[in-house]
């Protein structure tokens, strides 16, 4: 899961790029890159958090009108600065890109590119390929106007990448080009402020620059804006739509709107839907407590619903990242005391309830529960907005080994065990797709296959788990070798 952003407008942009990463910095915390473009290409990549990584100096060198961004998460090899995006190629015009999502034909696109249209991949970063066969496409179509260009380069893409990817670019001497997966798994919206022409992951980028929200992009759409500010955009692939639906519980932030649906009442609405679980469970707690910060909703709509109260009882050292998003699983197991302490006034002597957003690895709820009982809890219990996840995610999710699952094989009594709860209540998946549908009727499937195993692109199969689980396991090993090296 990464973010991006990309920007057309009458002066230089890399200050608005830079404060709008900044408002989707949730979405990855490994790397930053900006690209723009003057009489060329300017391009900074860096490590590290948004603003830590970029200095005014930096901003400074990247000078232009149209430019794009990324914060990135890394699922697959070593995080080196080599895949960091933006990407670039010079042929044609010179085009820089970056996308959220996660090709699951990588490895074959590869082959293809280099076999056939003599374009050599670099990089693990997909973002590569389809940078290339964009490229390749574009280059195919000398003589036509730009859009219908981007149209015909937009569609080749459309036919022959897979997976999952929602993308920005920037062309030089052109304009602002962007794309969405034919399943529009992963979201992208576009707004405006005046002249200004904004395209990103999530609205919050779009309300940290005070533009106002246009209209989310179509799955299987091309959209330009060109340098004079002329939007056009046009279907060259059929919409399948399937959102991820653990957007709305976890990885956007809760002021954003995803395909016209707040993420806030989404996280109220399936408190609410815990909250008829709990009672159906005989449960009575003392005390609700969320799991900073993606469960408060949730945790909230519990406590009304319950008529408990809610107290912040697990307080949050604020500068330490997502625990779900770090690299390794050492560093999310060191960072859950770190990140996290109990205020024992609010738990001592009291059942609590516990509501957190997703269980995957169970790493972190373990080491909650039992920071909760150290403090003097006479029960613990545990509610989540997400059912159980038992499939990895094959879209850009760091969820790709199956056997890290703490749902993988066991039902919810041997969890409830393993993790040290007295009681464990998940969210239902038909009451989890309620939550989300009632936003936007007009939304009739969610991506939900890390729940229920199936991968709406049809195209994942068991040798395409065994393949990524594969590099995931070898990226994992890589990554902790290279932090035990002096």
């Amino acid at each position: 899961m990464c973010g991006i952003l990309g920007i057309l407008g009458p002066e230089p942009v890399a200050p608005h790029i830079l404060n709008g990463l900044v408002a989707i910095q949730h979405r990855g915390q490994d790397a930053g890159g900006i690209a723009t473009f003057s009489n060329r290409l300017h391009l900074r990549k860096r490590f590290g958090l948004v603003r830590d990584a970029f200095s005014d100096a930096d901003v400074k060198d990247l000078p232009g009108p149209l430019g794009i961004g990324h914060v990135r998460y890394p699922t697959v090899g070593l995080g080196d600065v080599a895949d960091a995006q933006p990407m670039f190629v010079n042929c044609p015009h010179g085009i820089a890109m970056a996308h959220n999502g996660n090709v699951t034909n990588f490895t074959a696109l590869c082959r293809d590119l280099e076999a056939h249209e003599h374009r050599q991949i670099n990089s693990s970063c997909d973002v590569e390929v389809i940078l290339n066969v964009f490229a390749d496409g574009l280059a195919r179509t000398q003589g036509l106007p730009f859009f219908e260009a981007c149209a015909e380069a937009a569609r080749a893409v459309y036919a022959r990448v897979k997976g999952s990817y929602s993308v920005v670019a920037a062309v030089h001497q052109r304009g602002l080009v962007a794309l969405r997966d034919p399943f529009g798994i992963k979201p992208i919206v576009y707004g405006r402020k005046g002249d200004l022409h904004v395209v990103a992951s999530e609205s919050c980028v779009l309300d940290a620059l005070g533009a106002e929200i246009v209209r989310d992009l179509k799955p299987g759409e091309v959209f330009v804006v060109d340098l004079d500010g002329n939007v056009q955009s046009r279907q060259v692939a059929p919409p399948n739509h399937h959102p991820c639906v653990f957007e709305y519980i976890y990885f956007a932030r809760p002021d954003s709107m995803l395909d016209d649906v707040s993420v806030y009442k989404t996280r109220l609405r399936l408190g609410k839907h815990l909250a008829e679980l709990v009672r159906a469970r005989g449960l009575e707690p003392d005390v609700v407590i969320p799991v900073p910060d993606s469960a408060r909703p949730a945790a909230q709509a519990v406590a009304e619903e319950l008529g408990v109260k809610l107290r912040e009882g697990l307080l949050k050292n604020r500068y330490i990242g997502r625990t779900f998003i770090m690299p390794s699983q050492a560093e999310r197991r060191r960072s859950v005391r770190h990140k996290y302490s109990p205020l024992r006034l609010e738990i001592e002597g009291k059942k609590v309830l516990i509501v957190d957003d997703s269980i995957v690895r169970g790493t972190t709820l373990k080491g909650l529960i039992q920071m909760v009982r150290d403090a003097g809890a006479k029960e613990v219990y545990v509610a989540s907005s997400c059912p159980p996840i038992r499939h990895p995610c094959v879209y850009g999710i760091d969820m790709s080994v199956r056997g890290e699952f703490v749902a993988n094989g066991r039902e919810e009594k041997e969890i409830e065990r393993l993790v040290g709860a007295d009681a464990l209540v998940y969210a239902t998946i038909s009451g989890m797709l309620h939550a989300a549908s009632v936003g936007n009727p007009g939304i009739r499937h969610f991506c939900k296959a890390c729940m229920d195993g199936h991968y709406p692109t049809g195209d994942v199969t068991e040798a395409t788990l065994q393949e990524i689980e594969s590099e995931r396991l070898k990226s994992h090993t890589e990554i902790e070798a290279s932090k035990a090296t002096p």
